[in-house]
């Protein structure tokens, strides 16, 4: 039998069942509809119960709480007003548990002590919801967002790995002392490992390299060399030191490259790669496809 979702199932109106408060309804399974209703609510439990704790973030010391709305909400039939009011607690709770946390996490990384504005931001959300003139229209709202989102972002990263970044600046300094270490318009460092005379890619040539990359405390997080495979890419689809790099490189150069982190991946945290972090590659630039 075609297993039935959990909007299914609710469209039958042969499914119909009493309760009140948190309790269990007594089964009765007196006729074949009785039987049916029964084990399609069986089989519809499948996989409920990790869904609620792991997706909705119930906590099953309350499980009578959530069988008592559960009960109401399956009793309240076609009324609309608890209809609409059981929606916005659902989502409200959506809120709460996931959309908050979520920009929390994105703006502040692992930093629980910050948070947006719940009190602003429901203000906002229900004006929109209501259709109401807010402060800001949807589109400048999306715009300002973005913007806002990015500095503030940054200032929080800053504020969490500001030793990293004054780390990282210590290092491209002392780089750019040493011998035959050059400096491109940019503020990219290199220093000529291997001399090439072939062509120079265009920001928009594929390009195939081999390439190791390291930090400044010389942890390798990514190698073509260790793959034992070459890499092809377009000049201008990675991170803006590299494409600076591979622009001003003739094939069959061999270059060590040092990029600062605002041509890297600045506040951005990339795996292994801290935000704001200065980062050292070795570049072998092989052709141009």
């Amino acid at each position: 039998m075609k297993k039935l979702s959990f909007v299914a199932v609710m469209a039958i109106a042969a499914i119909v069942f009493s309760a009140c408060g948190n309790g269990t309804p007594r089964a009765s399974l007196k006729t074949d509809i009785d039987s049916l209703s029964y084990a399609i609510g069986m089989a519809q439990t499948q996989g409920l119960k990790e869904y609620l704790v792991g997706r909705m973030g119930v906590d099953t010391a309350y499980m009578d709480q959530f069988i008592k709305g559960l009960n109401e909400g399956a009793n309240a039939g076609d009324n609309k007003a608890k209809a609409a009011y059981y929606a916005g607690i659902q989502i409200g709770q959506q809120i709460s548990t996931q959309m908050i946390r979520g920009i929390n996490h994105d703006i502040f990384g692992d930093d629980s002590t910050k948070t947006i504005s719940l009190k602003n931001f429901m203000s906002a959300f229900i004006t929109g919801t209501m259709g109401k003139k807010g402060l800001m229209n949807v589109m400048e709202a999306q715009q300002l967002a973005q913007v806002k989102m990015e500095q503030i972002k940054a200032k929080s990263m800053e504020d969490l790995y500001g030793d990293n970044k004054a780390a990282g600046e210590k290092y491209v300094a002392e780089y750019a002392k040493k011998e035959g270490v050059k400096k491109l318009p940019g503020g990219v460092l290199y220093r000529v490992i291997n001399v090439g005379t072939g062509a120079l890619p265009k920001d928009t040539s594929n390009v195939e390299v081999n390439y190791e990359g390291k930090t400044i405390d010389g942890k390798v997080f990514d190698s073509s060399y260790d793959r034992k495979q070459s890499a092809t890419f377009r000049a201008n689809q990675v991170i803006p030191g590299w494409t600076e790099a591979l622009t001003h490189m003739p094939v069959g150069s061999k270059w060590e490259v040092v990029i600062p982190q605002e041509k890297a991946y600045g506040a951005r945290e990339q795996r292994e790669i801290k935000p704001f972090s200065a980062l050292i590659f070795t570049i072998e630039l092989l052709g141009i496809k």
